[in-house]
């Protein structure tokens, strides 16, 4: 398994993230949604989901550990896009981001950053993944035990080249 971009978002990752950190439109958001290792579909399946309510219709759990809830990201919560000339690379960074106190349960196997257009009226049905990233410590899927899960991507959660 690995990171990737969802097809319906394929290539339009920095217009996504632009759109939230210039407001346009006023209520757009990010949203950090984690998936539970049991009943994970491939990811040569799961990047075919065009909104997050199919995705979970089908066999793909979102995790119920107890003190979980999805991360709300607006433009306050994002950095500037990052274009480097030299490597031809654009970097989409995002600050530090904390799952705090998260009980036993799930084990955490996905990373889901998704687009909301609105998020005062939106729902997963219009809800577009954007980029899945596997949540791994040593090679198997995170199992939380009432600590703090730290999500930070001051380097990019996503890279284009």
């Amino acid at each position: 398994m690995a990171n990737f971009s969802a097809d319906i978002s394929m290539g339009r990752e920095t217009e996504l993230y632009r759109r939230v950190l210039l407001s346009d439109p006023t209520n757009a958001v990010l949203v950090l949604v984690v998936l539970a290792s049991a009943g994970l579909e491939s990811d040569t399946v799961l990047r075919t989901y065009s909104t997050l309510s199919s995705l979970l219709a089908a066999s793909n759990n979102e995790v119920t550990n107890g003190y979980y809830s999805r991360i709300i990201l607006d433009q306050t919560d994002l950095d500037p896009v990052v274009v480097d000339t030299g490597t031809h690379r654009t970097t989409l960074p995002f600050l530090l981001q904390t799952f705090t106190t998260i009980g036993a349960g799930d084990s955490w196997r996905k990373l889901i950053v998704c687009y909301d257009s609105d998020s005062t009226s939106g729902t997963d049905a219009t809800m577009v993944p954007v980029t899945f990233h596997d949540i791994l410590v040593d090679g198997v899927a995170l199992v939380p035990n009432g600590g703090n899960i730290y999500v930070d991507g001051p380097t990019g959660f996503a890279i284009a080249s």
